[in-house]
């Protein structure tokens, strides 16, 4: 929904009713994950997509159906063995996609949503997707993680809890995903499903040394949707103007600037830390701090064989374990041959995503089986 927001609001805020189809539920190797929004306007436009082109024109007649009707649809869009264009989605995958209509009306608590999430505020939408009783279908709770009880019902308080206690865990993980409940909100039951939006802060991409690759990596990571920050302790480097890309541009010692993040709670299992300085006075004692961080999804240092030999020696003489050592990605990236700033970055972005989803960074038309790996809250 993030990214089809703006133009909601500006139909939301004239009073227009809008139909907005939403993948709520990914099977195999299906195109755009769960959240991924399409929006059909008072004006007949199309905006946004769930499928990346496979199936929009079925989700589009949905939408316009939903929106004259009211009443809101789950559907599952994917490939027969007998037919495999027989409904469009040529890619193998599976979606199931939650068509509803969205007005002043229907969705009140929408101006107050979308304020939170363009001001950066972690906050959760859980809508009922399927339940036996249709009455509850479409009805939703705004979860805020430093707000009690929360806005709206999902149609008793029991579900309202499990529901805000669930969604609370999503957010902190930033994962939007289907949750499934008995019909009155019961741990061991089934037949309501609740899908879960999870509109947390950007993931962070902490990039050390305010070198030519420093502004390739962060130019990558603002593309990626991570909030940049640069951190360097020589101000006549750490510029703004020599990082354009980056959120943010920090002069500071590194590892100081670390620890301070840290400290104040600004670090998270989603943050990716690249250390470019590749100068023992700056990066082992900042390398100390981050192999040592409770939560943080990757940590990367730029480096020779040699350098890393000799990086690798000072931190095991500070007392860095080994166990903490085998969390540490050096020399940095894929083996993808790059030479200049640019191509590294994408080495170093690639490994990231690599570790995210647990890809191999093989050449795909050597491989067989999936395209997509399995992940945590994928439907099987």
């Amino acid at each position: 929904m993030r990214d089809v927001l703006p133009e909601l609001m500006r139909w939301w805020e004239a009073g227009e009713t809008v139909g907005v189809a939403t993948v709520v539920a990914t099977f195999r190797s299906a195109p755009r994950p769960p959240g991924a929004s399409m929006l059909v306007g008072p004006d007949a436009t199309a905006v946004g997509s769930v499928s990346g082109g496979c199936v929009e024109g079925a989700v589009y007649e949905q939408a316009q159906e939903v929106v004259a009707s009211g009443v809101p649809v789950l559907d599952r869009y994917g490939v027969s063995d007998d037919d495999a264009f027989a409904v469009g989605l040529t890619c193998g995958g599976i979606l199931d996609v939650w068509v509803e209509r969205v007005s002043r009306e229907s969705f009140p608590e929408l101006g107050e949503l979308a304020a939170d999430i363009e001001a950066g505020r972690p906050v959760a939408l859980a809508t009922v997707i399927d339940h036996p009783d249709p009455a509850w279908r479409g009805r939703r709770i705004v979860v805020r993680p430093d707000e009690e009880p929360v806005a709206g019902s999902i149609g008793s308080p029991r579900a309202d809890d499990a529901v805000h206690d669930d969604a609370l865990g999503l957010l902190a993980s930033g994962t939007s995903a289907t949750l499934g409940y008995g019909p009155d909100g019961e741990r061991r039951g089934e037949g309501m499903r609740v899908f879960v939006w999870a509109f947390a802060p950007k993931p962070r991409m902490l990039v050390f040394g305010a070198i030519d690759f420093a502004a390739a990596v962060a130019r990558v990571g603002s593309f990626l949707g991570y909030h940049v920050t640069v951190c360097d302790a020589r101000p006549v480097f750490a510029t703004t103007s020599r990082f354009p890309d980056a959120d943010e541009v920090v002069v500071d010692w590194p590892h100081r600037y670390l620890a301070g993040e840290q400290e104040a709670g600004r670090i998270d299992q989603r943050t990716v830390l690249a250390v470019l300085t590749h100068d023992p006075k700056f990066d082992v004692p900042l390398l100390e701090v981050a192999l040592r961080l409770p939560e943080v999804a990757y940590v990367g240092a730029m480096g020779s064989r040699r350098t890393h030999d000799d990086r690798l020696e000072r931190l095991r003489a500070a007392g860095v374990t080994d166990a903490e050592l085998a969390r540490f990605s050096s020399p940095i990236g894929l083996d993808l041959g790059a030479r200049t700033p640019e191509e590294t970055a994408i080495s170093i972005a690639a490994e990231i995503i690599a570790l995210h989803w647990g890809g191999t960074g093989e050449r795909l038309a050597g491989t067989d089986g999936r395209i997509h790996a399995s992940h945590p809250h994928d439907l099987e």
